[in-house]
């Protein structure tokens, strides 16, 4: 098995824990269906979005003083076409974007020698994109909605599945049982529902956030370009003096993969900053690393504004929609029986998880009401804003 073989095994490797979850999830729906058959079934997620959908864009009206498009399209994806999706949720620019959907397809597919054959045609690509593949789909069986570009789409694959595996664990007699699984299996569709239509509100930060991804993903394409182009030498210099795995001779691409993924600002800096990395506005270098690698801390620079507009507008989407979700299911019977049927907590706990874009949004709110959510979309809060929203205020009242 040659070097790349072995790297598309081992990226596998790093999603088994996954892989065997669906699978597992896969497996116990069937026999939950078999002997629920007959007894009882639960609504469509279909036609649950469909009823529950009139109210939510009225109460996001309400509470955001925002209009949701009549024109978004639902779709309900199930595993291989939600892994693909989230390949198309990677912001990569042209020139790189079809070897993302490549890759995310060859790994929902999990064909190890595509992944072999991407490697060996683009590999500072892979270095670059493997990650995400990693990283999103890891977190397919926890994440039950997306939006992108108009279309809002419901994880069918988790969404069918956990209500009939939750009445099945729980035993007979299932009728009795049913109608608080019901609800809560309600209760989840309906904040997939509520947080995709909030997302979908905020068209202006989405592009925000695009734009800056397709920066820090092209700078660190860049990175890994420079660093397979290395000589053995430096290579092994490097890999000694930042204590990194030891790598036999005859994988040269692992070793510089390894160094790839030390050196890599999400990784490097953030190691050496902190996360106050998010804030920071200056960075200076190991000068033997610096020697070795001149270019890096000119990466290293131009990489800072573009992750920390990223982080912020990303923070401050996720924040505007968990506190507008929190304020409009508070009361909501089917989200509370959702929160302890299916996440096995209450209200309460739910309500003082810490999040820093939700206080942001808690905070400013306090002070402008519902123009809150108009505001952020219209003008953005930096990394500093957030940590501090009374910056953010004095920013709005300047």
């Amino acid at each position: 098995m040659g070097e790349f073989e072995e790297f598309a095994e081992a990226l596998f490797g790093q999603l088994s824990v996954e892989i065997d979850e669906e699978n597992e999830i896969s497996s116990l729906v069937v026999k939950a269906k078999e002997d629920l058959a007959g007894k009882i079934e639960f609504k469509d997620i279909e036609k649950i979005t469909e009823e529950v959908l009139p109210k939510f864009k009225e109460k996001i009206k309400e509470f955001l003083g925002i209009e949701v498009s009549d024109i978004l399209e639902f779709e309900f994806p199930e595993l291989e076409d939600l892994k693909r999706l989230k390949g198309e949720k990677v912001f990569a620019d042209n020139e790189s974007k079809e070897f993302v959907r490549e890759l995310f397809n060859a790994v929902a597919k999990e064909d190890n020698t595509k992944i072999a054959e991407l490697m060996k045609q683009d590999t500072a690509k892979y270095l670059v994109y493997s990650t995400y593949a990693i990283q999103y789909i890891s977190k397919i069986t926890t994440t039950y909605g997306d939006y992108l570009d108009g279309v809002i789409y419901l994880n069918r694959f988790i969404l069918s599945r956990y209500p009939q595996i939750i009445l099945h664990k729980q035993g007979e007699p299932y009728e009795s049982r049913f109608e608080n699984v019901n609800s809560g299996y309600t209760g989840g569709i309906k904040m997939a529902v509520l947080e995709e239509l909030i997302h979908s509100t905020q068209e202006k930060l989405h592009q925000i956030n695009k734009e800056a991804a397709m920066q820090v993903n092209k700078i660190n394409e860049e990175l890994a370009r420079i660093i397979l182009e290395l000589d053995t030498e430096t290579v092994n210099m490097l890999a000694e003096y930042c204590q990194l795995q030891t790598v036999p001779d005859d994988f040269p691409f692992a070793k510089r993969a390894n160094l790839f993924f030390f050196l890599n600002p999400d990784h490097f800096l953030i190691e050496q900053i902190g996360p106050d990395v998010m804030t920071f506005t200056h960075v200076e270098m190991d000068p033997k690393i610096k020697e070795a690698i001149p270019q890096l801390l000119d990466i290293y620079k131009r990489w800072l504004a573009p992750i920390q507009q990223h982080h912020a507008v990303f923070t401050a989407m996720e924040g505007m929609a968990g506190f507008a979700i929190e304020n409009i299911l508070k009361d909501d019977q089917d989200f509370q029986n959702y929160l302890t049927t299916f996440m096995g907590t209450d209200f309460s706990s739910y309500q003082v998880r810490k999040s820093m874009g939700k206080d942001f949004t808690k905070a400013v709110y306090e002070k402008l009401g519902s123009d809150t959510f108009k505001k952020i979309i219209e003008i953005p809060p930096n990394t500093k804003e957030l940590k501090d929203p009374q910056l953010y205020l004095n920013k709005l009242g300047q």
